[in-house]
């Protein structure tokens, strides 16, 4: 999935907006995160240590206003249309919360750093925030997260399937 959508923003955009740009872009985006950005920049041949400073960047980005925020606007999307989203927002980060309340920090960093679909900084933080856990404790550990989840992705696509293609 990441890949797909990764690959489709390098196709559309590269015409019109920088490699680098592009990885930012698609590292702010939740679903596609740092994942994305990475597999972006190997995808437009950049160097690996370019594009995973830029991706970490744009993937820390929205998490501090995640961790202080989304209870609030949860709150005010309620009274609106939008409250169906919340509530399926509120649904998916219940679902995945077991570990992290299991293990607290631990498991918010190995939560983040596993990178698969469905994990990653924004839902990591999204369920901290949900949990009330303290948001100057979380964000050091999302940091750390992401570092971790963007040395394994920047290995497999750099390092990995670099040698292979």
């Amino acid at each position: 999935m990441a890949e797909t959508l990764a690959t489709w923003f390098v196709e559309h955009l590269s015409g019109s907006v920088s490699r680098e740009m592009i990885v930012f872009i698609v590292s702010l985006l939740p679903i596609l995160e740092l994942r994305g950005g990475i597999i972006a920049g190997f995808a437009m041949g950049m160097h690996w240590l370019p594009t995973f400073i830029i991706a970490y960047i744009g993937n820390l980005l929205p998490i501090p206003f995640i961790l202080l925020f989304i209870r609030f606007i949860f709150r005010v999307l309620k009274k609106t249309p939008l409250h169906g989203l919340v509530e399926w927002c509120e649904r998916k980060a219940d679902a995945k919360s077991d570990k992290i309340r299991k293990y607290a920090y631990w498991g918010v960093y190995l939560f983040v750093a596993m990178p698969l679909p469905g994990t990653g900084a924004w839902m990591g933080a999204l369920i901290s925030a949900l949990l009330h856990m303290d948001p100057k404790k979380t964000f050091p550990v999302i940091m750390l997260g992401v570092l971790t989840a963007g040395m394994i992705v920047s290995v497999l696509s750099f390092g990995i399937l670099g040698n292979i293609i």
